[in-house]
C-alpha cells in the first residue's frame, strides 16, 4: 500500500503542492477570526452543580465582576488640588464614548454608545438625608455637582471638613476608603452590554492608558486591578507571547536543523513544513471559533516541536537512502515507505495522547484535545506531501549534505550507550531504582494549587496593584452570597436583615474577604440618617419602638422612588424583582485553591447555621468559588485524561507487537521520566495546577515515539539476525540512535523557549516537559535496550514478529517503474525536461548499514 502512496505523491505533487497551498491560503484567512478569552469560562462543564449555581446568579443579578477599581492613597488627594484632580479622572473615565454600528429601521448606521455605566468615589459619594416635610430619606451628593465648576469653591477647609463627613460615614468604610491605610478607591462600573463582547479588552485598555497618563500628569501614583483589568493583562500577554513563541520556535528550528543538516535549502524545506502547521493549527482555532487562552495559545509553538521530528526522520531517510545508492526516486520511494507509515504511527499515537483530552468534561481541555490532535495528524500530511514534492523538484544532495549521517561524535556517544547495554547493565538498574526513589520521595511533597493570578510574575503590575488592593481593601477577586427565601418579599423583613448582618459579622473575621455589602448595610445607612447622622447609629434598628419609628420612613422612601430606573438599580444589586431572593457581594484575596478549599469548609457550616435549609438557600458563588471548583476539576480530568492515554497507547502497543510483556517493558522507560519530574515538582515546591500538569500528557505523548521507532527496528533486527536478540538489540540502539537523539534535542531545545514566558506556568512547562524528554532519551537509549537483554527469552516469542500491522517493511526491491521526476524541476514551473527512473535490482542494496530513522 505504501508503494502506491509514495508513487501516487511523487508523481502528483505538483497537484498536491497545489491543493495544500490553497488549503493554507484558506486558513490563513481565517487566522484575523481569532477571538481571546477574557473570562474563565470553560473550567467547569456547564452542567456542573458549580457551574449550574453561577449561571442561576447571573441570571438573577446580572454579571459580577464587571468593576475596575483604581487606586490611590488618601493623603495626597486631601487638598483642593488632589481633590479636584481625582473628580477629572473620574469624569474623563464617564465620559469615555465610542462609535458602534447599529441597524436602525434597516440602516447601517454609527452612533456613539458610553463605555462606563457609572463611576463611583469620594467626590461622587451620596449621604443619606431625612426629608422631615415628606417623611422619607433622600440621597444628597456629598460633592455638588456645581461645585467643581468653580476651582475657587474648593479650598483647604471644605476639603477638609468633606473629609471628616467622609469618616463619619461608615457606610463607605472599605468600599470608598479605608482610614487605617490612608487609601481610597475609585470603582469604574463597565457598560454591561460592552463588558460581554469582544469590545472589552480596548474598553480596559482605554482606561489604563487615561489613568497611566493622569498618573503621570499629576505625579500621583495609581494601583489597578479587579476583574476586567487582569483578565485583559493576561490575555494581552497571551497575544503577545503567541507570536513571540511561534517566532522564537522557528528560529531556535532553524539554527538546529541547519546545525545538524548543513544545508540551507534542507533548512528551508524544514520551515516551510512546520510554518505551515503554525497557519493550519491558528486556523483550525479560528475555524471553531474556540477562544485563544493560555493553554490553546500553546498549540502553534507545539506544531513546530512536534513537527520537525518528522522533518528530521523523512530527510535522515531520504539521505541514507540516496547515499547508498544514488538514485534519487528510489530514495524518495523509501523514503516514504519505509519511515511514512512508521511516522504516521508515531504522529498517530501522540494525537491519540492529547485526543483523551476530549472525553474529559472541561471545555477548555476539550477545545485543547480537539485542535492539537487534528493538527498533530495534520502535519504528518503536511510533511509526507511536502518533503518527497520540494526534494524531488530540487537537485540531489552532494556528498557534503548527507556527511551529517557520519558524524563521527554522535556515532561515539551512541556505540559508548551500547558498551554500556551490552556489558554495565547492573549500573543502568541501579541508576534506575535510585531515579526511582528519588522520584517517590517528591511525589510525597507534591501539593495541588492555583490562583488566578500566580502565573505571573511578582514584579508584574498585576501582581503588584493586587498586593496593595489586598492589603488595604482585602482583595479584588468577586465572591457572592446568593440567599433564596423561596417566598416573595421574603428579604424585607428585619428577622431577615438580621441574619443577614450576622452572616457579614462572619465574613469579617476573616482577613481573606473585603468588607461585604447587601440591604442590610443600605437599611443601617438610612438609620443612621434616622439617628440625625452619628457614626454610632450606623445599625440596624433593635428596639420595637425604634422599628415602628424607622418603618413608615422607609415604606415613604420606596413609595416615593416607586418603579424609577434609579431605584429599580439600587434595588437590583440586593435582591431580584419580586424580592425572594437577597445577595451579599464581598471581594477576596487571590489565595491559592488549597487556602480557598479550607476556607470554605470551614465558613460554609457557619454561614449554613445562620440560614437553615430548607427554609432558606444559601449558595456561594461568584468568580473565586467558580476558579477553585474549576482548577480543582482541570487538574482531575487531566490526571484522568494521563491515565486514559497510557492505557489507549499500551493498547496500541499490543496490537503492535503482539505481546503484553513487551507493551510493559515498552511503558516503563516512558513512565520513569514522569515519575522523575513528578519527584523534582515536590522537592522544588512547583505546584500541580493545569499548566503544570499538562507536562506529563505532552511528554508522554512525544516520548513513546522514541520507544514505538526502537521496537519496531528490533523487531525488523530479529527477523533478518535469525532471531540473534543480542545482535538484533545492538543493532537497533545504534541504527535508531542518532535520529532519537536528533529529534530529543530539536524537543529538549524548542520546549525550553518556553522558559522564556511571562508567565510562571508556561516557564515551568518549558523546563520540566524538557526535563522529562531529556530523561526519556536516555530511559529509551539504555534502560530499554538493557530490559530486552535482561528478559529477552520471555519477552521476544515468535508472536512478537508477527505483528497486527507492520511499522517499518523489510528491505525488498521497490518498484519505480513508471515513476518520473523532473530535472531543474521546482514548485511551480512548467513542464522541463523528464527523466524515467526504472528500478534497477544491482542498485537495491540489501544490508543495514546505514542509520534507521
Amino acid at each position: 500500500m505504501w508503494n502506491n502512496i509514495a508513487s501516487f505523491l511523487i508523481r502528483q505533487r505538483l497537484l498536491w503542492l497545489v491543493l495544500l497551498a490553497l488549503g493554507t491560503a484558506f486558513m490563513a484567512k481565517q487566522i484575523p477570526n481569532l477571538r481571546l478569552q477574557y473570562t474563565f469560562s470553560g473550567l467547569l462543564p456547564a452542567d456542573d452543580s458549580i457551574a449550574l449555581d453561577y449561571a442561576r446568579f447571573q441570571e438573577v443579578f446580572g454579571t459580577e465582576g464587571n468593576v475596575i477599581l483604581i487606586g490611590a492613597d488618601l493623603a495626597s488627594l486631601s487638598n483642593p488640588e488632589g481633590l479636584l484632580a481625582w473628580e477629572e479622572l473620574a469624569r474623563s473615565i464617564h465620559e469615555m464614548e465610542t462609535l458602534r454600528d447599529t441597524l436602525d429601521d434597516g440602516v447601517d448606521e454609527k452612533v456613539q454608545i458610553s463605555l462606563i455605566d457609572s463611576v463611583f468615589s469620594i467626590t461622587r459619594a451620596f449621604d443619606v438625608e431625612k426629608d422631615i416635610e415628606k417623611r422619607q430619606f433622600v440621597l444628597t451628593p456629598l460633592v455638588p455637582r456645581g461645585r467643581f465648576q468653580d476651582e475657587s469653591g474648593i479650598s483647604q477647609q471644605y476639603v477638609d471638613s468633606l473629609m471628616n463627613r467622609l469618616l463619619e460615614l461608615p457606610f463607605y468604610e472599605g468600599l470608598l476608603f479605608n482610614e487605617s491605610h490612608d487609601a481610597t478607591l475609585l470603582s469604574v462600573f463597565m457598560n454591561p452590554e460592552l463588558f460581554d463582547s469582544k469590545h472589552r479588552g480596548a474598553v480596559v485598555e482605554d482606561v489604563v492608558a487615561l489613568t497611566d497618563a493622569w498618573s503621570e500628569r499629576h505625579g500621583l501614583q495609581l494601583s489597578l486591578s479587579g476583574l476586567p483589568f487582569i483578565r485583559v493583562q493576561m490575555t494581552n500577554k497571551v497575544k503577545n507571547e503567541i507570536g513571540w513563541f511561534i517566532g522564537a520556535a522557528l528560529l531556535v528550528t532553524m539554527f538546529l536543523l541547519f546545525l545538524f543538516f548543513r544545508n540551507p535549502i534542507v533548512t528551508g524545506v524544514s520551515l516551510i513544513v512546520v510554518g505551515t502547521g503554525v497557519i493550519w493549527s491558528l486556523g483550525t482555532i479560528a475555524l471553531f471559533d474556540f477562544p485563544v487562552n493560555l493553554i490553546m495559545s500553546l498549540i502553534p509553538p507545539l506544531m513546530i516541536v512536534i513537527g520537525v521530528p518528522n522533518c528530521i526522520y523523512l530527510i535522515n531517510k531520504y539521505h541514507a537512502e540516496f547515499k547508498r545508492h544514488g538514485n534519487k526516486a528510489m530514495a524518495l520511494q523509501r523514503m516514504i515507505v519505509k519511515v511514512g507509515n512508521a511516522t504516521l504511527l508515531t504522529n498517530f499515537t501522540t494525537a491519540l495522547g492529547f485526543a483523551t483530552f476530549i472525553f474529559t468534561h472541561s471545555e477548555m481541555l476539550r477545545n485543547f484535545g480537539i485542535v492539537t490532535a487534528l493538527n498533530i495528524l495534520g502535519m504528518f500530511v503536511i510533511s509526507i506531501v511536502v518533503i518527497p514534492a520540494m526534494m524531488a523538484g530540487l537537485p540531489a544532495p552532494k556528498v557534503k549534505h548527507t556527511r551529517h549521517l557520519d558524524r563521527r561524535w554522535m556515532f561515539t556517544f551512541v556505540n559508548r550507550l551500547a558498551e554500556v547495554v551490552e556489558n554495565r547493565r547492573p549500573r543502568v538498574y541501579a541508576g534506575a531504582v535510585l531515579l526511582l526513589l528519588f522520584s517517590i520521595g517528591g511525589i510525597f511533597q507534591m501539593q495541588t494549587t492555583g490562583n488566578i493570578v500566580d502565573d505571573l510574575p511578582d514584579q508584574d503590575r498585576v501582581i503588584k496593584d493586587l498586593k496593595w488592593m489586598e492589603q488595604r481593601f482585602g482583595g479584588a477577586m468577586p465572591f457572592e452570597i446568593m440567599i433564596d427565601t423561596h417566598r416573595p418579599n421574603g428579604v424585607t423583613g428585619s428577622n431577615f436583615l438580621k441574619r443577614v448582618d450576622k452572616l457579614q459579622r462572619v465574613l469579617d473575621e476573616y482577613p481573606e474577604y473585603s468588607r461585604s455589602i447587601s440591604a442590610a448595610d443600605a437599611t443601617k445607612f438610612a438609620f443612621q440618617a434616622f439617628k440625625n447622622g452619628h457614626p454610632k447609629n450606623y445599625r440596624l434598628p433593635r428596639l420595637g419602638m425604634e422599628k415602628t419609628q424607622f418603618g413608615p420612613w422607609v415604606r415613604g422612601t420606596e413609595a416615593s422612588a416607586g418603579n424609577s430606573k434609579s431605584a429599580t438599580d439600587v434595588a437590583s444589586k440586593f435582591f431580584n424583582e419580586d424580592r425572594s431572593i437577597a445577595r451579599v457581594s464581598a471581594q477576596m484575596m487571590d489565595i491559592g485553591t488549597l487556602e480557598m478549599r479550607t476556607l470554605m469548609d470551614e465558613i460554609k457550616p457557619r454561614l449554613d447555621s445562620i440560614f437553615p435549609a430548607p427554609e432558606y438557600s444559601l449558595i456561594l458563588t461568584g468568580t473565586s468559588v467558580t476558579f477553585l471548583e474549576g482548577t480543582t476539576y482541570m487538574v482531575k480530568n487531566l490526571g484522568i485524561s494521563i491515565a486514559l492515554a497510557i492505557c489507549v497507547i499500551a493498547i496500541m502497543m499490543a496490537l503492535l507487537f503482539k505481546s503484553s510483556r513487551m507493551v510493559g517493558i515498552a511503558l516503563l522507560p516512558n513512565l520513569f521520566p514522569l515519575m522523575f519530574t513528578a519527584g523534582i515538582m515536590g522537592w522544588l515546591g512547583i505546584p500541580i495546577k493545569p499548566s503544570t500538569i499538562l507536562v506529563f500528557s505532552i511528554a508522554f505523548g512525544i516520548s513513546v515515539d522514541d520507544t514505538i521507532h526502537f521496537l519496531a527496528k528490533y523487531r525488523q533486527e530479529l527477523n533478518l539476525k535469525a532471531w540473534n536478540i543480542k545482535d538484533s538489540v545492538m543493532l537497533a540502539l545504534k541504527e535508531t540512535g542518532v535520529s532519537m537523539m536528533y529529534t530529543s534535542i530539536v524537543l529538549f531545545c524548542g520546549f525550553l523557549m518556553f522558559a522564556m514566558s511571562e508567565f510562571e506556568g508556561t516557564r515551568y512547562l518549558g523546563l520540566l516537559v524538557s526535563i522529562t524528554l531529556g530523561v526519556a532519551m536516555f530511559t529509551n537509549l539504555l534502560l530499554l535496550p538493557s530490559l530486552l537483554l535482561a528478559f529477552e527469552k520471555s519477552l521476544t516469542t515468535r508472536s512478537f514478529s508477527e505483528p497486527f500491522f507492520s511499522i517499518l517493511d523489510e528491505e525488498e526491491d521497490i518498484e519505480v517503474e513508471e515513476l518520473e521526476i523532473q530535472r531543474g524541476f521546482s514548485p511551480g514551473k512548467g513542464n522541463e525536461q523528464h527523466a524515467s527512473l526504472r528500478n534497477d535490482p544491482s542498485k537495491s542494496d540489501s544490508s543495514h548499514s546505514t542509520s534507521e530513522s
